[in-house]
């Protein structure tokens, strides 16, 4: 997706992840944006011996994509590389980890933002900082300003079908500064017409630009959500990462850096982000890094917006090692390269999500809320083992059931959250649309045979507004001449108790006198929608302040005073007085 930076295999890469990986010439990506742009990536992946990307992935894209992998390797294997950064402290001296301060903001941030509007997406902020260091290096070592707009743009290769997908320009230059063709743009590298639709506004200033990285990471993070899709679960996680970029080369080399910043990361300052630079590469590229210009940090930057040349990865001299490597002596059996030893497990384990048995209801079954406002509380299951004790880290879907326009924060008809310590699992909350009636909420112990459990949810129609007082707003007296109409509107408000009513039901109707109020026949009247002369008006509404102000109204021949009748839901009635003169002979 983003432009070619340039890219090193590690010698003796340990892990199988790094390993397929390593075998994979990144040569060709696609940034979010384009759908059936395959550019022969499954054949080129069948062709290697892989299985192709799902035939359900939304989107392709079509530039080229880069980054170094992350710097792991098999410590008692012969022939590991023993110079690479890092080694063999902790996550805090390696030169690799370091994600710059404002990028890392962002993707907390928006890891946050979704927690809150969709949570049962669960997505991780390392999985933004996996794709924004494939897409743009952190964008560009952090070379962004106080606000976290990049400094200079950062512009994937022209899209004119040299090598590259065909897509004609769609945002007239706007964002890629391209008219006749697009350009992936910005730290998470989107295609115009996909920001377009997928773009959001992350750092709260109203504008929504690719270019910033807490706007990106956010549209980011809703991307990689999207459909429904629990980032938890490895096969939505895959499914994810592959719309983003439907490619397999792409999705190993994601999930490598995913599993690194899991392991730990530490916060740099902005413009001293480690970017991949091919000055140490030991494959072959003899360090070369495709032109860029130096940026900050040392590295290169990829914030200049200047096309790249797209090579090819020279194989590694050394085949891979795809074995399990062995633990070291001294007792540190943690990951590899990593020095950091992993925690004896308790004497008596937890319960897991395998020993799930059965969900329970926690609190009500029974759930309502009137239209077009949210519920009070979520459905709450709790899940255990046959024992009977909690489970935790269990994985519980939601789902609503039913002919509604109710959803789950997020505007979603399912979620998927995980069990607390204590065994509960809470439902996102529930929104209720306007549509009145009884549906379903199902809770379901996910990839387990535990009987559902169903909450009864109604959502009840709004209650009519009522007002105890109507008042004209000025007092100027209403006069007009026979086969004219009144020159001044007229305005009242309604109240409650002396609070403004909004939305309350008024019916204005020309009556004969206070005494004995029958519709008159004759004097001033209003026109109906088409047209016609009516005396009552039923269809009236006070606004958002409270206050109504009344159609035209008109007179005939009939000159006198006249008395017109407002009735409000609530019992509130105001009388006003009508004159009429008549008109000057001719």
């Amino acid at each position: 997706m983003a432009p070619l930076i340039g890219r090193r295999l590690r010698k003796g890469a340990a892990t199988t992840a790094v390993a397929a990986a390593a075998m994979a010439a990144l040569t060709a990506s696609q940034a979010p944006g384009f759908a059936n742009s395959d550019h022969g990536d499954r054949d080129r992946e069948q062709r290697a011996g892989e299985a192709p990307a799902p035939d359900d992935t939304p989107i392709d894209g079509g530039s080229s994509y880069h980054t170094d992998l992350p710097p792991l390797v098999t410590p008692d294997k012969p022939g590991s590389s023993i110079d690479l950064p890092g080694l063999p402290g902790g996550s805090s001296t390696k030169p690799e980890a370091g994600i710059p301060a404002s990028v890392l903001a962002a993707y907390k941030k928006a890891e946050a933002t979704l927690r809150e509007s969709n949570p049962g997406c669960n997505l991780p902020w390392e999985l933004l900082a996996a794709i924004g260091k494939v897409e743009s290096g952190q964008a560009g070592g952090g070379n962004v300003d106080a606000d976290g707009t990049t400094v200079s743009p950062i512009l994937g290769p022209v899209l004119n079908g040299d090598g590259f997908a065909l897509i004609k320009d769609t945002d007239g230059g706007a964002y890629d500064g391209d008219s006749t063709h697009d350009r992936a743009v910005g730290p998470m590298q989107f295609i115009p017409s996909t920001w377009a639709n997928w773009g959001r506004d992350g750092n709260g200033d109203g504008e929504k630009d690719p270019n910033n990285v807490y706007d990106a990471a956010l549209a980011a993070g809703g991307y990689l959500c999207a459909d429904g899709r629990d980032l938890s679960v490895k096969a939505d996680l895959d499914r994810a990462i592959l719309g983003y970029n439907h490619s397999r080369e792409y999705l190993n080399t994601v999930l490598s850096w995913f599993e690194y910043y899991k392991r730990g990361t530490h916060e740099v300052p902005d413009g001293t982000g480690g970017i991949p630079s091919g000055k140490d590469s030991g494959s072959g590229d003899k360090g070369k890094d495709s032109g860029r210009n130096p940026g900050k940090g040392g590295g290169k930057d990829p914030g200049k917006g200047e096309e790249n040349d797209a090579h090819t990865l020279p194989k590694p001299t050394d085949e891979p090692d795809t074995t399990t490597p062995t633990p070291p002596a001294d007792g540190n059996e943690g990951t590899p390269g990593t020095g950091t030893p992993t925690p004896k497990p308790p004497t008596t384990p937890p319960s897991t999500p395998s020993g799930i048995s059965k969900l329970t209801t926690v609190g009500a079954k029974e759930l309502s809320t009137i239209a077009g406002s949210g519920f009070d509380r979520s459905p709450r299951v709790k899940a255990v083992d046959t024992a009977g004790k909690p489970v935790a880290a269990a994985r519980v879907r939601y789902e609503i059931l039913g002919d509604t326009d109710t959803r789950f924060l997020g505007l979603v008809k399912s979620a998927t959250v995980l069990t607390a310590a204590d065994g509960t699992a809470v439902a996102p909350k529930l929104l209720a649309g306007e549509k009145t009636g009884t549906f379903t909420v199902r809770a379901t112990a996910v990839g387990r045979e535990a009987a559902p459990v169903e909450f009864t949810a109604t959502v009840k129609a709004r209650p009519v507004p009522q007002a105890d007082a109507l008042a004209r707003i000025g007092d100027k007296k209403l006069t007009a001449q026979a086969g004219a109409s009144f020159a001044d509107a007229l305005t009242v408000k309604a109240t409650n108790k002396g609070k403004l009513m909004a939305d309350v039901p008024v019916t204005a109707t020309m009556i004969t006198s206070a005494k004995d109020p029958k519709p008159n026949d004759k004097g001033p009247y209003f026109l109906d929608e088409k047209g016609k002369p009516v005396r009552t008006l039923a269809a009236l509404k006070t606004n958002a302040l409270g206050q109504l102000t009344l159609p035209k109204i008109l007179t005939d021949n009939q000159a006198g005073t006249f008395l017109l009748r407002l009735t409000a839901e609530g019992g509130a009635v105001l009388d006003i007085e009508l004159t009429v003169t008549r008109a000057p002979a001719a």
